[in-house]
């Protein structure tokens, strides 16, 4: 089958989508990332080929594994049995919506399935990605199990989606030869797609369009389409330009001409050699399919990056809030609570059991033991708190402060919405002050903004331990911190107070040690009009980022702290 030269990404996700329904087990199934109408009636066209059934994003393992039918188990006072939605959706496929946000467990779970034999009759899965941020995806370990990579976030069109059955049977489609796999191999390696799942996903993809078109074999069209369909959406780089054409020899006095016999030997040698090789071919057609996005990142030498942080607090387990995550055995004390539904459910299938031991009548009450008692997990992120800790000595003091304290306003203003608090530590002269404790109020933070001073010599290390000690009573209230220090890095005053390079630039390197040994994110912001390199030095001695923004206003100083707090984060 030849795929046409699509305008729109609707197009290729469409045959991508026929090939799915041609063997689902086969390719695992489909990311369809773009909130978009073009998705909906790609799902809505999915859903009459093959059996869809939507997975909840709060599902648990016993509604996805199956499990005890707890209210038709205390019914016939036997252990019923309930199916799960991966039993129920078995010869079909589950459909995930906002994957981005899949749970690291059921997704294992998911992978499991996935990697189930054919002959099983497990369901296949479809994600549904609604990510908005370019780091933001569904789990890896779903991704690589998956044929095929459909963004629709760019497509324009939504009607007239049909899945055409197949005119072959994938069965009936001769498996590829060395030459075709050899080419596809070159093709991935020049894409850097070093998985060997999607190069199979790969030769089975060229199969599936020889089976949709009919065909018995397959041709170089169908491998052309599966290296756009399944290895493009995968690249890590751009393949290599064609080398440059030697500059043409010198005309030389043609040979005599070969015998008649030689002649046509020699004609068809140089057929040959015309011929285009086909990891070539290959290389073509996915340069021409990788999403516009995606070349624009790969130009600059930018592979993607798959990052699950946001940068507005890690993860942690809690007792009493925050996202509900599977019940564990365990006593409900200390804050933690009772699930008694999942407590009913582990003792139900021991009734038989227990009752014969105690020689208790088939209709007494349900036996409980101590090992039957669940108690309820949560999940919530801890707020996350970022302490500026700005130089405020020297003649550049006015400048630092003054964008520092507009950082901290306008970080503030979005607080509400990231669960962030700031903070702001000061040092200058012969010591350091906190002069804003974390805080969401602006009001407040104005307040004690309004006169800071500045001026004098540079104590680096009062000023780092003091930002360490801030640091390290935030985490001791259970939220996660983050410190920016805003500085050239060029010390003149020791720990003790008193003056001198040598000692301030030791002292200074022992504070920024004890900071990463603490394990505390940090990012060194050097607004200097003319940084040097004791800024780097100084981020790299705490383990950090080092940001040099020179003449930086206060908006791009918080555009720069937001976009370095993932990676902060993770």
């Amino acid at each position: 089958m030849n795929l046409p030269d699509a305008d729109d990404p609707l197009d290729n996700a469409v045959v991508a989508a026929r090939l799915f329904t041609l063997a689902p087990k086969l390719f695992g199934g489909m990311v369809l990332r773009g909130s978009s109408p073009a998705r909906d009636a790609l799902v809505a066209a999915l859903g009459e080929a093959i059996a869809l059934r939507r997975m909840p994003g709060h599902v648990d393992d016993e509604r996805l594994l199956g499990g005890i039918d707890l209210a038709a188990s205390l019914s016939a006072g036997k252990p019923v049995r309930q199916s799960g939605l991966i039993e129920e959706a078995s010869g079909g496929a589950l459909i995930a919506g906002m994957a981005e946000r899949l749970d690291a467990s059921i997704a294992g779970r998911l992978a499991q399935m996935l990697d189930a034999p054919l002959d099983e009759g497990q369901a296949a899965l479809v994600l549904c990605d609604d990510a908005t941020e370019p780091d933001e995806a569904p789990p890896v370990s779903l991704m690589e199990r998956l044929a095929f990579l459909c963004d629709l976030s760019a497509s324009r069109r939504w009607q007239g989606v049909e899945l055409a059955p197949a005119a072959g049977n994938l069965a009936d489609v001769a498996p590829l030869d060395d030459d075709a796999m050899k080419a596809l191999a070159a093709t991935a390696a020049m894409l850097g797609v070093d998985s060997l799942r999607a190069l199979i996903f790969a030769g089975e993809a060229a199969r599936g369009l020889a089976a949709l078109a009919g065909r018995g074999s397959i041709i170089d069209a169908d491998l052309s389409g599966a290296v756009r369909l399944v290895l493009a959406p995968r690249a890590t780089r751009l393949p290599p330009q064609d080398a440059e054409e030697p500059p043409p020899e010198e005309q030389q006095e043609p040979p005599p001409p070969p015998p008649d016999g030689e002649r046509d030997n020699a004609e068809d040698s140089d057929q040959q050699q015309q011929e285009p090789d086909l990891s070539e071919i290959l290389v073509e057609a996915a340069r021409a399919a990788i999403p516009a996005d995606l070349l624009a990142q790969l130009a600059q030498g930018k592979a993607p990056r798959r990052s699950s942080s946001s940068g507005t607090g890690q993860k942690r387990k809690a007792a009493t809030r925050g996202k509900p995550l599977g019940a564990r055995p365990g006593m409900p004390r200390g804050g933690a609570k009772l699930a008694l539904i999942d407590s009913l459910r582990a003792a139900v299938p021991w009734q038989q059991v227990r009752r014969q031991e105690q020689g208790a009548s088939p209709d007494a009450p349900i036996l409980m033991r101590k090992e039957d008692l669940r108690i309820r997990r949560f999940e919530e992120r801890a707020a996350r708190v970022t302490i500026f800790a700005v130089d405020a000595s020297g003649s550049a003091a006015a400048a630092r402060l003054a964008e520092a304290k507009g950082a901290v306003e306008l970080m503030l203003a979005q607080a509400y919405v990231t669960r962030s608090e700031v903070a702001l530590v000061a040092f200058r002269g012969e010591s350091a002050e906190l002069l804003l404790p974390p805080t969401r109020s602006l009001t407040r933070a104005r307040r004690a903004l309004s006169e800071l001073p500045g001026g004098g010599g540079t104590p680096l290390a009062t000023g780092l331990n003091a930002a360490r000690e801030c640091a390290e009573a935030v985490i001791a209230r259970g939220r996660s911190a983050a410190l920016v220090i805003l500085t050239d890095g060029r010390a003149n005053i020791a720990a003790d107070g008193s003056p001198g390079r040598p000692q301030a630039k030791a002292d200074a390197e022992a504070a920024a040690k004890a900071i990463y040994a603490r394990g505390i994110d940090t990012l060194v912001v050097d607004i200097s009009a003319r940084p040097g390199p004791e800024g780097a030095a100084l981020a790299q001695a705490l383990g950090g980022r080092f940001l040099a923004l020179p003449r930086a206003d206060a908006r791009m100083l918080q555009a720069a702290i937001n976009a370095a707090q993932p990676a902060l984060a993770a």
